[in-house]
Order: structure tokens, then sequence, then C-alpha cells
């Protein structure tokens, strides 16, 4: 019998699983990125992502995971609202003086933890292109928690109802704003807002949920962009997971960046619905760190084989680990976000 079958017949049975047995299911079970395309070439048409899910949360639930630091989301992100243990009151401390922010606004950017703590490149771009092209906004400052994505992703989105509380506070405090349109620079929260907040809270939410590639690739059609600088150099272009696959958004950030001035743009031979992950999802980053940078590696040759000089993507975590990736190779390429080089053509400072 496969083991994977063996080991499945036993957690639905009476039988005693060996412990050797069931650490092993469950390196198998969290090794896997989430990344879905396994649905793309199912032939059955099932959504694994969402299968996927819900066996971590079951296993979760009987013991067998999450994995490794997986562990500690729960913990760190009820109590601190964020993964990294950093204090609420400084979620807008990375706020340049020339950055212009509304008290309230119909459009609210959600800058997500990893970009108000961690890459602040990608925070500094978002707020300061959006100031260049005279679009009000508001922020939530420390009324800004964690979208819970992680949580989920590993299977713990029934631990203390913490998802849910996320969910709910977000949502009010956006409301609070008065925004009709929340948009998100980073496609992990995106992807919760879009999908998991509604399922979380049993409705729809009352706003729109927009990636900023899909807010500029509108302005860029109705000619509302004037580019300043012209970036001549080669780009290709990795698709996130949670952005394309997850939710279907491929074409917008190729639309901007074939109208970037100068950009020669080149895509890889698996691009969208086929794409390669970058290996940091599902928890993978976390939980079992040379497994992502394995898979980081082989995205990073997909993106050698076309000559670009930059890499992009629309994602913080796909930018760290294929960094991470390109570092390990010795690879002379630039690893950026989309809306990094967005601000570059438009002549502002991403630092």
């Amino acid at each position: 019998m496969n083991k994977s079958y063996g080991i499945k017949a036993k957690l639905f049975g009476p039988t005693e699983i060996p412990q050797s047995e069931l650490e092993e299911f469950k390196d198998d079970v969290h090794g896997c990125t989430t990344c879905g395309i396994c649905a793309t070439v199912c032939e059955s048409g099932i959504n694994t992502v969402e299968l996927w899910e819900s066996m971590r949360a079951n296993l979760v639930k009987k013991g067998i995971g999450p994995y490794g630091k997986q562990n500690m989301f729960p913990k760190l992100i009820g109590q601190y609202h964020n993964p990294y243990m950093k204090d609420q009151k400084d979620r807008l401390a990375w706020v340049p003086p020339d950055v212009k922010i509304a008290d309230k606004a119909n459009i609210v950017y959600f800058t997500g933890c990893t970009a108000g703590y961690n890459q602040l490149a990608l925070a500094y771009a978002t707020s300061r292109v959006l100031n260049k092209l005279g679009i009000e906004f508001a922020m939530l400052g420390e009324d800004e928690w964690c979208c819970g994505s992680a949580l989920i992703r590993t299977g713990q989105a029934h631990i203390n109802d913490v998802p849910h509380q996320l969910a709910k506070h977000n949502v009010e405090a956006i409301k609070a704003k008065g925004a009709t349109k929340v948009l998100f620079a980073c496609a992990g929260c995106f992807r919760a807002a879009k999908v998991d907040w509604p399922r979380l809270l049993g409705e729809e939410l009352p706003f729109e949920v927009v990636h900023i590639s899909e807010f500029l690739a509108d302005l860029i059609k109705k000619d509302k962009i004037k580019w300043e600088k012209s970036i001549d150099k080669t780009v290709t272009y990795h698709d996130p997971c949670h952005l394309g696959r997850h939710v279907g958004v491929f074409d917008a950030p190729r639309y901007v960046l074939s109208h970037i001035p100068g950009v020669k743009f080149a895509e890889m031979d698996r691009v969208k619905e086929f794409q390669r992950c970058c290996g940091a999802g599902g928890g993978v980053k976390a939980g079992i760190p040379d497994l992502a940078m394995a898979v980081s590696e082989s995205r990073v040759k997909d993106a050698v084989a076309t000559d670009a000089d930059i890499l992009a993507s629309c994602c913080p975590f796909c930018k760290r680990n294929l960094s991470d990736g390109r570092d390990a190779l010795n690879v002379d390429m630039v690893v950026e976000d989309v809306i990094e080089l967005v601000a570059e053509a438009l002549g502002l400072e991403t630092q």
C-alpha cells in the first residue's frame, strides 16, 4: 500500500499511527507551497488549494502540524497583530515627510505587515506613486492588523478564531475611513481580502478590493500617467501564486511593465497558469526554508534564461525569496517589485 494512503486509513480508523510515519506524513503535507498548479492541470477541475488547506486544518486539529516556526503564528499574530513582534504604534513609522496621507478618503492603502515593517521600499514606492498621481488615500495606521493569510495557508484558521477577528477588525477599520476601494501592493494580503475575508465573515465586503497593478493599468489605459524617466532594461515577470492562480490577475502587471518607457519585456517559458512558484508560499519559507530556497533557485534559472536585467514581481514574499535564490546562485540580476519600477519611471525615490 502507498504510504500516504496507509496514513490516511489510520487517521480515520482505530489503528495507532507510528510516530515515524506520522512525522514523514507531516513533512509531505506541509511541504506544499499551495501554489495551485495542480489545480491548473487537474482533469477533474478540483480546487486543490482549497482541498490542501482544508486537509491541513483538519490535520492541525489532530496534532499533525503545523510545521516548524509556523506554530508560532497564532500566538504572535494574536498578541501583536503582526507576525514580526513589532509595536502596532509603529505601523506608520516608515512614512517619510514627503508622503501625504488623508485622515479619511475614498481609497485606503492597506500596507501589509511585511511592507510596513520589513520591505519598506514597497511602501515608499506605493505611497509616493499615489501622491505623484494625485490620488488621495488614507491608511489605517495602528488600526491595520495582519491580513491573516499565514494562518489560513498553514491550516491554523481555527485556532482561537484569530483570522476571523483580524478580518472583522480590518473591515471595520476600513469602513471607518469612509473607503469604497482598498488598494493592496502585497499579493498575500490581496488574496486574503479578496477571497478569505468574505468567507470568514460570511458576507460580501462593503468596499472594492483592488491590487495596485490593476489600479495602475486602469490609469495607463485612461492616459493618466505621465512618465518622467526611461528604464532601458530587459524585464521579466514572475506571477505570484496568490495574485495569479489564486485570484486570476495575470495581465495587469504585464500591461504596466510593457508601458514603462524603455522596458523591453521578456516572458519566461513558464508563466501565468503554468508559472513556477517562487517557493515562499504556504508557510514553506518559515517552516522549511531549505525547500523554499531550492524552489527559488529553479525559478531564478527560468529568469536567467530570458537574459533579463530585472526580475519583477508583485509580492514582497516573492521578492524576498527570489532575491535569496539569486544570491545563492550568484546571479547578476536585480529583483524588484513592479511598483518600484513604476516609481523609478516617475522619477521617485524608493528609499
